[in-house]
């Protein structure tokens, strides 16, 4: 990886990386994240029991068309045709929360890493949403890249998939 920051212009400015000389070749990323509740607001969300509906389908949903919309979003993000997006939200009792994988698929010139953190974060920050008048404690963390592949710098895996440490105990009361 160079040294050098692709979005800013030797003048020091902000600008948009032209990407129109890359080769295209089929680029995936996958991004993680995760958001901690007291265990009796994960029991409410798992059994339907929210009063704004469905949080885990709603997340989803808003996890895909944030994906969808991130060069809107993000400053010198490039227009993306995505293929694919894909969310997956898993509650985890240890934690007490959710976890949220999102993985952004395409064929084009430029990365989808921020289309699957973008949708991380969104599925993530809709189920606080939904979930807040529960439980305003809740903290949304842990967001990252944890796989990408394509494009000239190849192929990246943080730590082959594994989280970095162990998930700390909820501090939240119970």
């Amino acid at each position: 990886m160079s040294d050098r920051l692709t979005h800013v212009a030797d003048s020091g400015e902000a600008k948009m990386v032209d990407v129109s000389a890359k080769s295209e070749t089929k680029r995936i990323a996958r991004a993680t994240g995760v958001i901690r509740m007291k265990a009796a607001t994960l029991t409410a969300i798992v059994n339907a029991q929210i009063k704004k509906g469905d949080v885990l389908g709603t997340a989803r949903i808003a996890g895909v068309m944030a994906a969808k919309k991130t060069s809107e979003l993000i400053p010198l993000c490039h227009p993306i045709a995505l293929t694919d997006v894909q969310v997956d939200l898993t509650p985890d009792e240890s934690l007490p929360g959710i976890r949220v994988e999102a993985s952004a698929t395409t064929v084009g010139r430029t990365g989808v890493e921020m289309e699957a953190l973008t949708a991380v974060s969104v599925a993530l920050l809709t189920v606080y949403d939904m979930a807040k008048a529960m439980d305003r404690e809740m903290a949304i963390g842990d967001i990252s890249l944890a796989y990408k592949s394509g494009g000239v710098s190849g192929e990246f895996s943080r730590l082959d998939g594994r989280d970095p440490a162990p998930y700390p105990e909820s501090s939240s009361s119970q």
